[in-house]
This record gives structure tokens, sequence and C-alpha cells, in this order.
């Protein structure tokens, strides 16, 4: 069965945007540091996960990059471009992007039926609500966070629709000189 892997930006205090469009201008921007981890992770999944209200800004965000050779994300916009992406939708009717295909069931039965195919891993890099819902099901297997050197003090969390506590399992901590501290943990069930 394929995992499905979170790669997502947090806080000291664990949160994750701090407003209604998941503004993230806090983030600390040391990408020669994480870029070796995320190009790998990324590389781990030929399957993108992403929620209709990310999708329409976010796909033409890679698209774009990946017509830039000089662009910093150029190397991970490949990969990106190589992974099929099913957007979770209620409204759309039709994609309007290649390699892409729109979820409008379930999200428990959808995401399961992905896993459930062959292939590599699946990944999931935001928004707050989708991620937050995948959370809430026990849908996500490793969390991948990045826990950016900076405490916000309120926002959004993807851990705030829970309706019991996880258990995780620290697999690995990476500490970057630029204070971010990757943490990859697996869900235990």
């Amino acid at each position: 069965m394929r995992k499905l892997k979170l790669q997502m930006q947090v806080s000291l205090d664990g949160f994750n945007s701090t407003g209604p469009n998941d503004e993230q201008k806090w983030v600390t921007w040391a990408w020669d540091e994480i870029k070796q981890y995320v190009l790998e992770l990324a590389d781990s999944a030929d399957t993108e996960i992403i929620g209709r209200k990310l999708a329409v800004d976010y796909i033409p965000y890679w698209l774009d990059t990946l017509t830039r050779q000089n662009d910093p994300m150029y190397e991970l916009s490949k990969i990106k471009g190589r992974q099929q992406k099913v957007v979770f939708t209620k409204t759309l009717e039709q994609s309007e992007w290649e390699n892409t295909i729109l979820a409008k069931g379930n999200l428990v039965k959808e995401v399961n039926k992905l896993k459930n195919e062959n292939g590599k891993d699946i990944i999931v890099y935001g928004g707050s609500s989708f991620v937050s819902a995948l959370v809430k099901e026990n849908l996500i297997d490793e969390f991948h966070l990045f826990v950016n050197p900076v405490v916000l003090g309120k926002g959004v969390s993807i851990f705030n629709r829970l309706n019991n506590w996880q258990k995780l399992k620290l697999r690995k901590s990476i500490t970057c000189d630029s204070g971010i501290v990757i943490q990859h943990y697996d869900l235990i069930e």
C-alpha cells in the first residue's frame, strides 16, 4: 500500500498559516539547506493530492516555474511536472491542467483508493483546511514538518480538527543552521 506523506512548514508553536488565505510570510527561506531533503521527499511520490482552493494558484505557479530553468525551484518543478495531480473538489467540473484529475467523492474513500493503486507514494503540501481534514481522518502516514524558528501566537493548525489524539513515532530530526528543524514522524495506528 502506498503511503500519504505530508510536507509542511510550521511555526514553533504549531501553526502553519496566519490567515484565511494560508499566509506564510513568516516562513524562513533556507532553500540551500532544505533543498536536498525536499527533492528526495518529492521524488519518493508519483502522485500529489491538492485541495481545490490551493490548486487554483498552485498548479499554474509550478507549471510556470517549469519554464524557467534559472529559477531556484526549477528542479522541484520538474519532479512536480511528472507527478499526477489529484484535486479534491466539490465545485470544479473539469480540470484545466495537464496530468490532473478531479476527486469528487468521499475524502476517505478517494484517498484509500489512491493508496491502493500501484506506484510510488503520494504527497500533500497544503492548504490548511484540506490537510486538517486528512489529519482528522488519520489518512496521513508520514509527517515531514519544517519547524521554523518563529512563534506566531495564533494562526491555523493542521491539528485543529482532531477528535482524538494521534500517536506519532519520530523517525528523523535534522537541525539546520537557519534554525529550521526538520522533523519526520510516522503515524502509529
